[in-house]
């Protein structure tokens, strides 16, 4: 008998519906200009330039995710960044001059005294009074080493220490810049997805390419200058001891110091030491707040290592001032009136509430290991977006316009009935688009033509199995009821077959390919759902109504 039961009549139906709501939304997409002060109050919200763009008059207990768009449909930034690794190596054996200076004061009665001497960028030179005792200098330097954290380099230490007559030299192994390269590459991709994501832009494209470049390619965004400025500011915060403040920016403080200029005081430099007591990478979290006079400020909070080694030094420096660095220019110099052992604090300056959100974005995302330099910018204008979607509309509407034609006269009123499916089929695809959150591209558009075509062949070879059961003198119930059945190994080997090419263009495939795949897999199973169960059903329902002696496919 050709009969569907109840329940599952309503779960094919719920399906469909739920499709149909979930991809109604998209036909009210509305656009929000992304500018900065729009980024600043949306990244504040915790919402989305997409769901901004809902339009009034949607109802809000209904599901109200949108398809987003990729790069090439709806505009935005594209940049091309060569990470500066070098700068690393410099920072981080600056950064081990503390701990060279306490090894060898723990010799100094056999090595005499200490001082650091000027030297390249990658490498630390410390020149010592008592040359004999060389090797003793070389023994407690060499007692620092550590493993080199990576899978390359393991058995290998991170320093290598040699004597140059009275001259230590440290450097970096070969396989610590090696793991420094990687974990320095590692750590910009992460934080320029923070940064990005921090302002609410959706599917951005941020990859590695080759030994030390990037690929930022940000969908809906106004510029390549507005990326650049979001993501290439170092926002390297930093917190140095104060020596004295000048007019001259010229003025030499003596070895291993670094003169800045103030950031609100014009014509105002500070001498300052050059290793700073603690750094931004120290920080949990920087949220915008304002100060006790109701002006914008910016409040941080360190993490425990940080918060040891800022209130020890708190501790011992009350009465002296220390100065609050962003970026080489002091925010601020405060005299220290008491300890700070909590580990947090608040940065005051002339900031808006658009800069103090900015630099807490920036803060809260992580400092930027290092320089980078950008080789190539490129802004997509939404007007190409714009011709692309138009592009692939009038695509989408030509193969729609040819398979309904070829379908209702092949077929007839079951070819009707198919592009029904047809329909119902697509707005499914796209429902699942906006619940997945996924983003259509051009070439996801392409997939969608394509399941177009692909999407009937099903009901083909169900209709073509009722015609050849109709051959067999069997009654219009059992020809259908065969059709299907007998269609089904074939419909699904073919659609399995082409799914798991699909998913594995989607795992090893990138940008383009991914968004193919994505479209073209979620195509096959709304394809099979459609095929199998719609138009079935509908079929069902109209052979229950007419109950017809004699049928044509």
């Amino acid at each position: 008998m050709l009969q569907i039961a109840l329940w599952k009549r309503v779960v094919i139906w719920a399906v469909v519906a739920a499709g149909l709501i979930l991809a109604l939304p998209n036909l009210f997409y509305g656009r929000v200009e992304s500018h900065n002060d729009a980024l600043a109050e949306i990244a504040l919200s915790g919402a989305t330039p997409e769901r901004e763009a809902a339009v009034a008059g949607w109802p809000g207990f209904l599901p109200s995710g949108l398809v987003n768009l990729g790069l090439d449909l709806r505009g935005g930034a594209h940049l091309l960044a060569e990470v500066q690794v070098e700068d690393v190596y410099a920072n981080r054996l600056d950064g081990m001059w503390p701990d060279v200076r306490d090894a060898l004061r723990d010799e100094r009665d056999t090595v005499g005294t200490i001082r650091r001497q000027d030297s390249a960028p990658d490498e630390l030179r410390v020149r010592i009074s008592n040359p004999e005792a060389m090797p003793a200098a070389l023994e407690a330097v060499r007692a620092l080493a550590r493993p080199v954290v990576s899978l390359t380099g393991a058995g290998s230490d991170d320093i290598e220490v040699a004597g140059d007559g009275d001259t230590i030299i440290v450097t970096l192994s070969d396989a610590e810049k090696a793991a420094t390269d990687d974990r320095t590459i590692q750590q910009s991709l992460e934080i320029i997805r923070r940064r990005v994501d921090e302002v609410g832009t959706r599917e951005p494209t941020i990859q590695r390419q080759g030994e030390d470049r990037i690929l930022i390619q940000v969908p809906g965004i106004g510029s390549a200058d507005e990326l650049k400025t979001l993501i290439g500011t170092t926002a390297r915060l930093t917190f140095h001891p104060v020596i004295g403040r000048t007019s001259d920016p010229e003025e030499n403080g003596g070895a291993r110091t670094v003169v800045y200029p103030s950031l609100d005081d014009e014509g105002v430099y500070y001498i300052l030491e050059q290793t700073p007591v603690v750094s931004g990478e120290d920080l949990t979290d920087a949220q915008p707040a304002f100060d006790q006079n109701g002006l914008p400020s910016v409040t941080f909070r360190f993490n425990p290592t940080g918060a040891r080694k800022f209130g020890q030094y708190t501790a011992e420096n009350v009465g002296s001032p220390f100065a609050i660095v962003l970026d080489e220019e002091v925010i601020s110099a405060p005299v220290i009136r008491e300890a700070i052992p909590g580990g947090s604090g608040q940065i005051t300056g002339n900031f808006s509430v658009a800069e103090s959100t900015e630099l807490a974005v920036l803060l809260r995302a992580g400092a930027l290991p290092a320089e980078m330099v950008f080789l190539e910018e490129r802004t997509i204008g939404p007007e190409l977006g714009r011709d692309s979607i138009e592009a692939g509309r009038i695509a989408a509407l030509v193969a729609f316009a040819a398979v309904l034609v070829f379908m209702a006269a092949s077929y007839g009123f079951f070819g009707i009935l198919a592009n029904v499916a047809l329909l119902l089929n697509v707005a499914l695809i796209f429902g699942l688009l906006s619940l997945i959150g996924a983003t259509l591209t051009l070439p996801g558009i392409a997939g969608i033509v394509l399941t177009i075509g692909m999407a009937v062949d099903a009901n083909v070879l169900v209709f073509e199995r009722i015609r050849e059961e109709l051959r067999t003198a069997k009654g219009p119930a059992r020809a259908i009821e065969l059709g299907y059945e007998k269609a089904l190994s074939a419909i699904l080997d073919a659609n399995i077959t082409t799914f798991i090419t699909a998913a594995i263009l989607f795992t090893m495939g990138s940008g383009p390919v991914r968004g193919f795949a994505v479209t073209l897999g979620l195509g096959i199973l709304t394809s099979i759902f459609t095929a199998i169960f719609v138009t079935r059903v509908m079929i069902v329902i109209w052979f229950e109504r007419r109950r017809p002696k004699t049928i044509e496919v």
